[in-house]
């Protein structure tokens, strides 16, 4: 069957989809850029589910639901900090990939939204973060055949452009 994995460049609170996931830090409470953002659109619920989880380490996921947001539910992920390449950051951003999509095949969702996980004040570089996201959301869909549709969800045209370069086009189909 497979999956198609898209670039689109909007309002991720604003997709209708399954899940879409949280550029989280790990206290999950919110914070600025994407997670702010997320946790605005999805109103108070949201912090209050997020209290009940005790935060979530780095390179890992927690779920909750979708609150007031047009998706059902949020998968927060907690990206590293860069530091120049040698903490483990490509591992621990891969992992954030691939708990996501192992969290909603488990739940079995057909539609997932990632934004562009700790590029933005974490500063991991925009192309290596979205050859990352892109390899391993490709390679962890080969045990999540729930999920028929990714969506690569930039806030700018440029990162947009990143994504495209890397999957070779506006959409890529897996299998």
């Amino acid at each position: 069957m497979g999956a198609v994995l898209e670039v689109r460049v909007g309002d991720i609170t604003k997709l209708e989809v399954d899940a879409i996931v949280n550029a989280a830090n790990e206290s999950l409470m919110g914070g600025g850029g994407v997670d702010g953002a997320i946790h605005r659109a999805a109103g108070p619920g949201l912090k209050e589910e997020c209290r009940m989880l005790d935060g979530c380490p780095t390179g890992s996921c927690k779920m909750t639901g979708g609150h007031d947001l047009p998706a059902g539910r949020v998968i927060h992920c907690v990206g590293p900090v860069w530091h120049g390449g040698d903490g483990g950051e490509d591992e621990k951003l891969a992992g954030c990939y691939r708990t996501a999509i192992g969290l909603a095949a488990g739940k079995r969702l057909e539609t997932i939204a990632f934004p562009s996980i700790s590029t933005g004040v974490y500063r991991f570089p925009k192309d290596r973060a979205a050859r990352i996201a892109v390899d391993t959301v490709t390679g962890a869909l080969a045990d999540a055949p729930s999920i028929g549709r990714v969506i690569f969800c930039c806030f700018s045209e440029e990162d947009a452009g990143t994504y495209r370069d890397v999957l070779g086009g506006e959409e890529k189909h897996v299998s």
